[in-house]
């Protein structure tokens, strides 16, 4: 994987898929089509109008549109655009692109970053919810998002009025990291009264969208982003919800993703707040919480691992087999099915997951369990090894 400098726009790699990521009509599947294909991006850029034809879903129209974007100079006015807002684009082969991104069925070609994404932010709870909020879904989004973000957990939302605003000041209040995700281009914050708490977040996590740099806030875009923020998180909590709710497209995605989905009971009497959570509760589609510890409970390992580095605990002192004489403490089935895939050689995420019968969060959780009991580490660019 590429690793460009934290003062690079973008890295050689990145340029190639920024291109296709501009063309019209050229969204994630179809790119990955192309390259399934033809094997590299740089086949793709190479390809003549007749082959590209060729490709399943694409035609003539996308193929113009593709051989277009090859002598046009929207890639160089791209760059100028972020390098002018101080933001940095990464696409699905750099190492800062998120891990767990990876691992959804249509993951961004590019992301255009405020700010930065570190590999803890693998340990992520979404928390949405209605713009409209009452005085309770404010007091509860920020009480979530304290709690988790005490607790080491980096929130993600979609800096959204109402519920995601107030989730995102919890996890600053509360000293931790939160990932802000748009549904429009960075060339403005949307929306505006939220550009100070967008600095904020900037500045202890990240601001992230897929969208060109002046796509503006579109209602079609938004669902796009929805898919990002429960592809980014560990599980997705919704407070509030009316019965079309956004949130209730992210709750829908997170169950598709496999991520846990938690949703915080309301008042009967206000429909317009509850009837959506509530809804999800009574059908199964969502686990009724009211603390921090309903949270941990559901995230199996994780949650185990997190409550005791909050409580100061050391908890069990059990320990199982050892490696080179070095202890190691008592691991789960999954944490164990993990580990025995990378002392099999197993180095990246990928080729840990086909070594496992595991789902790919229930890897994502326990490669998080393993690194937080210090067994296990990662390297720069993005493999996992043994510690001692």
């Amino acid at each position: 994987m590429a690793c460009p400098d934290v003062d690079v726009v973008l890295s050689d790699i990145a340029r190639t898929y920024l291109r296709l990521h501009l063309t019209t009509d050229i969204g994630p599947i179809r790119l990955r089509r192309l390259k399934e294909h033809f094997g590299t991006l740089d086949a793709v850029s190479e390809a003549s109008l007749t082959q590209l034809e060729r490709v399943k879903s694409v035609g003539r129209q996308v193929a113009e549109s593709i051989f277009r974007s090859r002598s046009n100079g929207a890639v160089d006015e791209e760059v100028a655009r972020a390098a002018k807002l101080g933001l940095r684009i990464i696409c699905l082969e750099d190492d800062e692109y998120p891990r767990p991104l990876l691992h959804t069925p249509d993951p961004p070609p590019c992301l255009y970053m405020r700010g930065r994404w570190e590999p803890t932010d693998s340990v992520a709870i979404a928390i949405v919810g209605t713009r409209r909020c009452s005085q309770y879904g404010r007091e509860q989004a920020l009480r979530f998002g304290e709690m988790l973000g005490a607790a080491g957990f980096t929130i993600v939302s979609g800096l959204a009025r109402g519920v995601d605003g107030y989730a995102h000041r919890g996890a600053l209040q509360g000293g931790g990291r939160t990932v802000a995700v748009l549904g429009c281009g960075l060339s403005s914050i949307y929306p505006a009264e939220h550009a100070t708490l967008a600095d904020e977040i900037a500045g202890a996590g990240a601001i992230v969208t897929e969208m060109p740099i002046e796509v503006g806030p579109e209602a079609k875009n938004f669902p796009k982003r929805n898919r990002i923020i429960a592809g980014l998180s560990l599980g997705v909590i919704i407070i509030e919800a009316g019965k079309k709710s956004g949130a209730l497209i992210t709750a829908r995605l997170a169950n598709e993703y496999n991520r846990e989905v938690f949703a915080l009971p309301g008042r009967v009497d206000h429909p317009q707040h509850t009837a959506g959570t509530h809804a999800l509760i009574r059908d199964g589609g969502a686990k009724l919480i009211t603390c921090l510890a309903d949270v941990l409970d559901e995230l199996q390992d994780v949650g185990e691992i997190m409550r005791r580095e909050t409580d100061g605990s050391t908890g069990d002192a059990d320990v199982g087999c050892t490696q080179h004489g070095a202890p190691i403490p008592k691991l789960s089935p999954q944490e164990q099915s993990v580990w025995d895939a990378i002392t099999a050689g197993a180095e990246d995420t990928d080729a840990i997951v086909s070594g496992t019968p595991l789902e790919t969060a229930q890897v994502m959780a326990s490669l998080t369990s393993l690194q937080i009991k210090g067994i296990l580490r990662q390297l720069p660019n993005g493999k996992f090894t043994r510690r001692g």
